[in-house]
Parts: C-alpha cells; structure tokens; sequence
C-alpha cells in the first residue's frame, strides 16, 4: 500500500486570476501541471505522494469560473460553484432539483462548502489497490488487481468492465446527464461544448483518466437546457453510510409524462460502471407507458441485461435492477 508521508511533494503554486491565464499556465506546462479545483480530491493524490506534479494550477482565484447565471432557455453553472452553492440555488431547486438532490448528498456539508461541481465530475477513480499506489492497469501497469481471484472488488464495475474494474464515483454527473447537460471546455483550439455523457470515458477508449480533458484543457462551466426545467425527477443514491461517502450505487431520471404516460425521459446510473451510464434501452422501452410498477419492473431488467459481477459485487445487479424500477415507478403518484 501507499507510505503515507506527512508533507506534500515539492511543486510550484502557480493562482491565476482568469481563464486566459490558467490556459496559458496549462498549455506552457503540459504534463507537468496539476489543475486544482475544490483540492478535495487533488490532496489525497498529493498526501499520499502518489501524484507528484511540478506545477499546481490553483482556479480559487478566477471569479469567471464561480456563480450561476440564469436565461430563459439555459442555466449556466461555473465548473468552480461550490456544491453548496448548487444546493442552495434558488433556480436550480425550482427547476432542476434533480441535481439540487444530487449535489445535496457528496459527501459531508463541510466538503460541499469546499467541493465544486466541476470537481464532482472530474475527480478520480476511488479504487483503492489504484488510490494506494499499486502497479495496476489505469497507473501505467499491467494487471487489475480487484479483478482477480483474491481480489477485493466489492464496490466495483458490473458493467462494461475493459482490463481496469474501477467505477465512477460521482453523484452529480447522473442527474447532469439526466438534465441533458452541456459541458463547456477552454481547449487550446478554442472552446468546445460536449453533452454531459460524451464529457466520461471508459477504459477501452483512454485507461488513465475518467474524462476526456486532455492536459491543457480546462472545464469552465456546465450548461442545462430548459427541456426538462420542472419535469418529474428521481436521484436515489445507496451508500455504505450515510455521510461522507461514496455511492455503491446511484440512479437519476427526468421524465415529462402527458395524458398519463411518458413521453419524454432520460435515466442514468453511477457506479456501475468507469463512466456515468445513459440507459438508453430503458429509455426507448418505456417511452408510451404508464410509469408504474409494471413498467418500472421491464426497466430494470432491461438495465442490467450484459452485467458480469466480480467475486464479491454480485448484489449490485439486483440493486441497480432495484434503483431502476423505483426511478419510473417513483414517479407513479405524482401523475
């Protein structure tokens, strides 16, 4: 396991105070830097001397980065927004309560005054054989460790499993992706806007991050369309405890129902997997049902078609088969 150090590796701080600077820092340095967001994430990689980067970009400063700024047809939150922040928002509770709800259950309230929504979908992969410094397939080595005969794998992927069985561990990037979410990227070619799905990779496309930012890259902030502004929304998270911790599992649906039925719906589920999954097969199935009980039990088992647990994560199919089936029949009284 990792040796557990009680100072930090040496590294330049460098605190920019726009996006046009932080870009700069990031494309002059390259490899060599460390983005720092809320740092909740980033301090254990650097505790722990496991990351150990020349140059640490720190974002606090860079007002752009923070707030929420509201439209008619789209809500625009800074990637540096505190979850609290997210929380609190009068428009987002109105609105987008699914993420409120979300965003409401990271962690403790100590960490959502200091963790940012751009943090939230960017943080690593929790696997603990990866997190104590072990040799493992995403840290450049050649073996997964919890994908063996004596491996501990009992928070780990049931689904699209390549090489590295780590999951995703975020609570907020189901109920973006549920919102139909756009997230805003300051590249060196310029800015780029990905669907909140498309931002998340697995390991068959790149092993080494969860995410598609490249090094020089920037997150600035995370878009949400009107089509879904006060739809009919589900987030239930299952953890081991019930603060400070991380989803074994996770669900999030928005659904608009008309004459009884629905007829427009996006539903996604974390910790199945390396990346946040849209259920699109759900999706489609139940598209034209009444969403009770009945048609809540097609979609879940519609959602764990193809899952192959691991020795010791076996409950997590009927769990997410379970959360699934309760994200469309959860909806059953309000219509």
């Amino acid at each position: 396991m990792a040796t557990i150090r009680d100072i930090m590796p040496a590294f330049d701080l460098l605190q920019p105070t726009s996006i046009a600077g932080a870009r700069k820092l990031l494309e002059q340095h390259g490899r060599d830097a460390w983005v720092l967001a809320g740092g909740l994430d980033s301090f254990d990689w650097l505790k722990d001397r496991i990351k150990k980067p020349k140059v640490v970009v720190d974002l606090s400063g860079i007002e752009e980065l923070k707030g929420v700024r509201t439209t008619s047809a789209v809500i625009e939150i800074g990637a540096m927004t505190t979850l609290a922040e997210v929380v609190r928002h009068p428009v987002i509770k109105e609105k987008y309560g699914l993420l409120a709800e979300a965003a409401s259950v990271v962690a403790s309230p100590q960490i959502r005054n200091q963790g940012t929504i751009g943090g939230n979908v960017s943080q690593d992969a929790r696997c603990w054989y990866y997190r104590g410094g072990w040799p493992c397939y995403r840290a450049g080595g050649n073996i997964c460790y919890a994908d063996t005969p004596v491996g501990r794998n009992h928070e780990h992927a049931i689904l699209h499993a390549n090489r590295c069985v780590a999951v995703n561990p975020s609570d907020s990037a189901p109920a973006l992706i549920a919102l139909d979410a756009k997230f805003v990227i300051t590249t060196r070619k310029g800015e780029r806007v990905v669907d909140a799905e498309d931002y998340f990779v697995g390991p068959d496309i790149d092993i080494t991050r969860l995410h598609i930012l490249q090094p020089g890259d920037l997150l600035t902030a995370i878009r949400i369309p009107s089509a879904f502004a006060g739809a009919q929304f589900y987030f239930e998270k299952v953890r081991e405890r019930n603060v400070w911790d991380f989803p074994v599992l996770n669900v999030a649906s928005a659904m608009v129902v008309s004459g009884g039925k629905i007829e427009r719906i996006r539903i996604a589920v974390n910790g199945a997997a390396a990346r946040p999954l849209r259920l699109k097969t759900v999706e489609r199935a139940v598209l034209g049902k009444v969403p009770n009980a009945a048609t809540g039990e097609m979609a879940g088992k519609l959602a764990v078609q193809g899952a192959v647990p691991l020795q010791f994560n076996a409950y997590k199919i009927p769990l997410m088969r379970n959360l699934v089936k309760r994200a469309i029949r959860g909806m059953e009284e309000a219509v």
